[in-house]
């Protein structure tokens, strides 16, 4: 027997309203979430150690922490997530328009079908320690911002602009609009990074794909040119976080 359109309705409403809300942990991430005030926080859950750890965090934060046991801690999380006795529900960033982020030029990264979490973590990482303007990725096969994400990130999720969108190819024209110059990395290409580098007449967005797979058709067919990091001998795999890395750095030189 087939379920009532109303009984349906309200599942997908209480899927969806559970899914508006983020549970960070880990101390490091909490604390920079905490001291965000761009982030909306709904509900702490701490030890009585990890609150001591996170001292003033909390008392600005305007939350009143929720004391758990520590052999029983009562915040939803995932069975073996590290949460170091601090968890924090939160509201997803609103980053604003990708135009106003890009204003005035600079490197940004686009992830297609990048969907495990510590990779874009790492990538976050990467793009703050370089000063990458944006990292955009699809609202589709791609990681969302999660609790595992957040931890890997080590607090960039807070300061790093991450952009999920409809379509990627979409707003790579956006990009290509706004003046900016598409690289995709592609490990079979027939020019270096450094050399596709040199071709940019102005910014630059550094396009990376899933390990595996790579870039889909359409993303190759949407950049300006592809490029590779040359390897040495046979060895010619990286992951995609140390690509983005390497890549990042190799623009910063150019801008240099």
């Amino acid at each position: 027997m087939e379920k009532p359109k109303w009984v349906i309705k309200k599942e997908q409403a209480r899927r969806e309203a559970g899914q508006s809300t983020i549970w960070l942990f880990g101390l490091h991430a909490v604390r920079d979430a905490l001291q965000n005030p761009a982030r909306e926080k709904l509900r702490l859950i701490v030890t009585k150690n990890a609150l001591d750890r996170l001292g003033d965090a909390v008392g600005t934060s305007g939350l009143e922490p929720e004391i758990s046991d520590p052999r029983k801690f009562a915040a939803p999380l995932d069975q073996g997530s590290v949460h170091q006795g601090a968890a924090l529900e939160v509201r997803p960033l609103d980053w604003g328009s990708l135009e106003d982020l890009v204003q005035g030029g600079g490197v940004v990264l686009c992830l297609d079908r990048v969907t495990d979490p510590h990779n874009v973590g790492a990538i976050l990482r990467s793009a703050e320690v370089f000063g990458a303007r944006a990292v955009i990725a699809p609202a589709r096969h791609a990681a969302p911002e999660t609790g595992a994400l957040a931890k890997t990130a080590s607090g960039a999720l807070e300061r790093q602009p991450y952009l999920r969108v409809r379509n990627l190819s979409t707003m790579m024209e956006e990009l290509r609009k706004l003046g900016f110059f598409l690289i995709g990395l592609d490990g079979t290409a027939d020019i270096s990074i450094e050399d596709a580098l040199d071709q940019a007449p102005g910014p630059i967005a550094l396009v990376l794909g899933a390990e595996g797979p790579g870039l889909r058709d359409k993303t190759k067919d949407t950049c300006d040119v592809l490029a590779k990091i040359n390897f040495v001998d046979q060895f010619g795999s990286l992951n995609v976080s140390n690509a983005a890395a390497i890549s990042l750095y190799a623009a910063g030189r150019r801008k240099g």
